[in-house]
């Protein structure tokens, strides 16, 4: 009995750390494609992911051969950080028009098809009233495609049969594509088509908020446990997808839930994804010791991340002194002009140049806040408390290129 019962212990472990890293993979990659030890992991514990996912998150989680989607409803859409590096308005627009091109064409298709099939639907009046222009004579414009596809790319949407993006957006070749229209079909997450809200949305002229609310709403059952459920779903999205969650910016309906229950839900999900729940008075947070949930990493390599550090340690030394004080793009710009001084040497040469501290503040700022580190109020910074973890050791010269 005791080697049998050894083994079943090393199993159950073993079960547990599959499950584990299966939850991770699924955080990091809501569309996780086939081919990988991840996607593995997630067929064999597709059960039990799928319980877990419903019952502490009511996300969904669908698969099939090849890959697999986590329809993530985010718990706050008015978070302007959210997104994907390098895109906006235009972009995720230009995605949109994109995807519906693909949605309607053949399984093959080449780029240069698809800009002049997009160059159809982008002369929609209504896209022209609200002021998208789009026409391939631009180069930004083909480069803004190329981007697109890029990221269809990397989602499993096109597969490149031959040819490369950078001579179509030189005018000088073609790119040909296979389209998976099963994996461009689960890209939308929200549990309501847009087609769904049109009508109201043009009868309103609802603004872009009210749009991405409209979307992502859910059914809740008028009942007190349906009300609770959907708290505990609203509040452990946000644990699960944020760094950090203040106790301030939730309504008192949430603060009166977490009252009693923020010490088992905190344990129940970072039991399952391998994180490290912290308690404090201002809130909770799930840590990530091994810094891979997140798309923001801080400390990181580089200039830009060498900066957002030095601007952390500065916003929080002051923040211990006065905790409500907020700090001037104008002084934070100014600090980093001096920091340049002892620490420019370890940085890229043009973030040296005089004038260049103004974009390194704007860079810096950006990371903090995506963190909820830091949080603007009227042209203003103030630091969050959970920045006060972060300090600056002496630097230390080491024989690598300035990036």
């Amino acid at each position: 009995m005791g080697p049998q019962l050894g083994l079943t212990d090393v199993l159950a472990r073993q079960s547990e750390d599959e499950r584990e890293r299966a939850l991770r993979a699924l955080l990091m990659h809501p569309l996780l494609l086939g081919g990988s030890e991840e996607y593995a992991l997630v067929r064999r514990h597709v059960d039990y992911l799928r319980e877990w996912l419903a019952r502490e998150s009511g996300w969904r989680l669908h698969l099939e051969r090849g890959f697999a989607r986590l329809y993530k409803i985010p718990a706050n859409t008015g978070d302007a950080t959210r997104g994907l590096p390098g895109f906006d308005r235009e972009r995720y627009a230009l995605l949109c028009l994109v995807c519906s091109v693909l949605e309607r064409g053949e399984t093959q298709i080449t780029l240069r098809r698809l800009g002049e099939q997009l160059l159809d639907v982008a002369a929609d009046p209504q896209l022209r009233e609200r002021g998208f222009d789009f026409t391939l004579q631009a180069h930004h414009h083909r480069r803004a495609l190329v981007q697109v596809c890029r990221f269809l790319l990397s989602c499993g949407v096109l597969a490149r049969v031959v040819g490369d993006e950078e001579t179509y957006v030189e005018r000088s070749g073609d790119v040909l594509y296979d389209v998976n229209r099963r994996v461009l079909a689960t890209l939308p997450a929200s549990p309501r088509g847009a087609s769904l809200i049109a009508t109201t949305m043009a009868e309103h002229r609802l603004g872009l908020e009210h749009v991405l609310a409209a979307l992502v709403e859910e059914y809740v059952p008028d009942t007190t446990e349906g009300r609770r459920t959907a708290l505990r779903h609203r509040l452990s999205r946000q644990l699960l997808d944020d760094p950090v969650l203040y106790h301030d910016e939730l309504t008192e309906e949430e603060r009166q839930y977490l009252a009693s229950q923020r010490g088992p839900m905190a344990a129940r999900l970072a039991a399952a994804a391998g994180l490290v729940a912290e308690l404090r008075l201002e809130g909770l947070a799930l840590v990530d010791e091994h810094g891979e949930l997140s798309d923001r990493q801080l400390p990181a390599v580089g200039t830009v991340a060498h900066v957002t550090l030095l601007l952390a340690e500065h916003l929080a030394e002051a923040a211990r002194a006065q905790p409500e004080r907020l700090h001037s793009l104008h002084e934070l710009a100014a600090y980093l002009r001096t920091a340049a001084d002892r620490y420019g040497r370890y940085w890229r040469k043009e973030a040296r140049a005089p004038g260049a501290e103004v974009e390194l503040t704007a860079e810096a700022l950006e990371c903090l806040e995506a963190l909820n580190l830091v949080c603007k109020v009227q042209g203003s910074v103030r630091a969050r408390p959970a920045l006060m973890r972060y300090a600056v050791r002496e630097a230390r010269s080491r024989e690598v290129a300035a990036v």
